[in-house]
């Protein structure tokens, strides 16, 4: 049978592969020290999950309108206002299976062949790959660990070219952690609503900010940029509800309506009890949300005290999300492990660190960063002492 050229070029995701590779080793009864997956470790807090079954009970599990239910739509604008201070209507809101749901939607709603699209990178594995499906060309713009990863308005100027459709933009980033400042947001915005440029915003990461940096929406920089703007935002990373795929976007209508079309025809709807349990995220105690990034928050100053331990790496300090991005080429082609076995790129790196140190990072290749690796700090501090106790002995060249 063959497979379309598109899908026989279609990499699979780098963060699912490196975790699949760190579950055949713990189905083989060895212990692995897990930081692959951008997912918190914490259980959906209490109330939401009430939320979920009390829909269940009451018979909230048929289809609903392709875009979301309008109590979900609502509670989505109402939200964005509180935090903001920018109004949308619940017209413009689409809900769908995930965040990467809906950047999917937006890059096909959007761009096909001939367009291209502008990505920072270091950039989450997915946005080149969403894009390459479309018929889109990526058009990968270097940011360095001295800029702290965050592209400057003269570096999107640049890449800006008569074929130019979108510009992604992920703050806080995965994988670096990066938050723009305030003033380098602005003047990113302000070339797009002067070159015309659509910015799709993904701000999954928006309440996993740290001390030191702060954030804010990119279309709260004025209507104008508001209208060149498309949000994506979901649930799973400020309410740990991953499994539960909810995520959303905010834009002008008619992108909107071309969103809603899409996905009628794609899934139909999103999971109706989950809807109903990102209504009480959304409108319910933020409490949770607090406790969390306080948690995150000590986890990232450990990982940090212990990154500085360990000679030869470097990275930008992380200002959200829950990320370390660092880079590790100092030990290519150095003996490393009881094996000593000898590397000169980082999916080498992580391969040699997880066989035999049993430790699971990210390579940074699949960001667009050769010789940096990632680590989630996305688990409790114990887990984290045991896994760099792992990594520093595997890296002692002694």
């Amino acid at each position: 049978m063959r497979l379309s050229a598109t899908v026989q070029k279609l990499a699979p995701s780098a963060t699912i592969a490196a975790a699949a590779k760190a579950k055949e080793l713990k189905s083989k009864g060895i212990k692995v020290h897990e930081f692959t997956l951008g997912e918190p470790d914490f259980i959906t807090p209490e109330h939401i999950r009430e939320a979920a079954k009390s829909a269940m009970d009451a018979g909230h599990t048929h289809y609903t309108p392709s875009a979301g239910i309008l109590e979900l739509r609502k509670a989505i604008c109402d939200a964005y206002q509180r935090e903001t201070g920018v109004t949308y209507q619940p017209s413009q809101v689409v809900v769908s299976n995930g965040a990467k749901h809906s950047i999917h939607n937006v890059v096909t709603a959007l761009c096909g062949p001939g367009d291209e699209v502008i990505i920072p990178a270091p950039y989450w594995v997915s946005y080149s790959a969403l894009v390459e499906l479309t018929g889109a060309t990526p058009v990968i713009v270097e940011t360095s660990e001295e800029s702290g990863f965050r592209m400057s308005a003269a570096q999107f100027e640049a890449a800006i070219t008569d074929r130019t459709k979108l510009l992604m933009l992920n703050n806080p980033c995965n994988p670096t952690g990066a938050a723009y400042t305030l003033a380098g947001l602005e003047s990113l915005a302000r070339v797009a609503v002067e070159r015309d440029i659509v910015v799709l915003s993904d701000e999954i990461y928006d309440k996993l900010i740290y001390d030191g940096s702060e954030f804010k929406s990119f279309a709260a920089f004025g209507e104008d940029v508001k209208a060149k703007t498309i949000i994506v935002n979901g649930c799973s990373k400020a309410y740990a509800m991953t499994g539960w795929r909810i995520g959303w976007t905010l834009a002008p209508t008619e992108v909107t309506k071309a969103m809603d079309n899409l996905q009628s025809q794609q899934t139909s709807n999103p999971c109706s009890i989950s809807q109903y349990a990102a209504v009480a995220a959304l409108n319910g105690p933020q409490d949770c949300v607090a406790e969390m990034l306080v948690a995150f928050s000590q986890r990232r100053e450990y990982v940090l005290q212990r990154l500085a331990e360990i000679p030869g790496i470097s990275l930008a300090t992380p200002g959200g999300a829950f990320y370390a991005f660092f880079n590790v080429s100092s030990y290519f082609g150095k003996p490393l492990g009881p094996a000593g076995k000898i590397v000169d790129n980082a999916s080498d790196f992580c391969t040699a660190l997880l066989e035999d140190a049993h430790v699971a990072l990210v390579t940074g290749d699949a960001f667009g960063a050769p010789g940096y690796v990632r680590l989630s700090f996305a688990t409790d501090i114990n887990s984290l002492k045991a896994g760099f106790d792992a990594l520093q002995g595997f890296l002692d060249t002694k």
